[in-house]
């Protein structure tokens, strides 16, 4: 069903605190600083299902790609590594705002 969803719908969902998150997602060179909660708000409101794990486990599923990662602890910033996995991620499924 997510495959068949056209662009426009992905921009209507996504407001102006996810588009700066994708900016700082984007940024070169990637920054470790950003809060997790924030991009997966943005995979979530960009129409990625989102598969719980055990543990801090999370797999964000869109347009047949799947990314798996673990929510950080006991802080909440998403360290570099898990920025670059996003960023990838986001390019490789074109999720667009």
């Amino acid at each position: 069903m997510i495959a068949k969803m056209c662009k426009s719908a992905i921009i209507a969902r996504v407001n102006g605190t996810h588009r700066k998150t994708l900016e700082k997602i984007r940024a070169d060179p990637a920054n470790g600083n950003i809060e997790w909660a924030r991009i997966e708000s943005l995979l979530r409101a960009a129409g990625c299902r989102v598969i719980e794990g055990a543990g801090s486990s999370v797999t964000f599923a869109f347009n047949g790609r799947k990314m798996t990662l673990h929510r950080p602890h006991p802080g909440k910033e998403a360290l570099r590594y898990r920025v670059l996995a996003v960023r990838e991620f986001i390019t490789s499924t074109e999720i667009k705002p």
